[in-house]
């Protein structure tokens, strides 16, 4: 008989270019969970996903019998579920907050960044939305004068969401004014030296910053 490889009981499905999936396998990194990451595309997704997902969409996160197929959900998820570092803090009030920042993410910085990459509308309103996802990266930069992460002391999943689309900023054509934001400057230094975020890095990422 040949020698079965051991598959962990977890398996991400993820696209290697999408932010949405890229905050999850952060996530997964800072817990160090043992998981097989299966990269893939919207338009060629493997049978296991067309039979489990409702919306035959990525990421999708299979643990045994569970099927979780929302980005924000399967963090939360994971957090709970492998609750060392925690990634949101203990507090009813501070969660409820964080949870707040990542919806305000979601709807102005994603909803930029999702439309410059899928190109979803005209080059004006691409260009629109790369000035406006610009400007409002300029104005936030003063706040991580007073915090190493974002209105924390610790690494959030508030940092999970924004890390990926700050990563993907030379991609999308943005360029940062140094004198302005320099401590998104900074911030963004701290986020992509973390160990566990080299490590969240598909091949497709790591090319935009080489």
């Amino acid at each position: 008989m040949g020698v079965v490889a051991k598959r962990s009981s977890m398996t991400f499905f993820s696209d290697g270019a999408d932010h949405y999936s890229h905050r999850v396998r952060i996530v997964l990194a800072e817990k160090g969970v043992a998981v097989d990451i299966v990269d893939c595309q919207d338009d060629e997704l493997p049978e296991d996903v067309a039979a489990l997902n409702p919306y035959n969409s990525l990421p999708t996160l299979l643990d045994r019998e569970l099927v979780l197929f929302e980005s924000n959900v399967m963090m939360e998820y994971l957090d709970e579920r492998f609750p060392h570092p925690p990634l949101l803090p203990v507090y009813p009030v501070a969660r409820a907050e964080s949870r707040l920042y990542i919806y305000r993410i979601q709807r102005d910085w994603c909803r930029y960044a999702d439309t410059i990459f899928n190109k979803k509308g005209s080059e004006e309103e691409i260009d629109a939305a790369r000035k406006e996802l610009r400007d409002s990266l300029v104005a936030i930069s003063p706040i991580f004068q007073e915090k190493p992460y974002f209105m924390s002391e610790e690494f959030s999943l508030v940092d999970c969401v924004i890390a990926p689309i700050l990563w993907r900023l030379p991609a999308m054509g943005i360029e940062l004014p140094e004198a302005q934001c320099k401590p998104l400057i900074a911030y963004m230094d701290r986020l992509f030296d973390r160990e566990s975020f080299q490590e969240s890095l598909s091949e497709a990422e790591r090319e935009i910053r080489e």
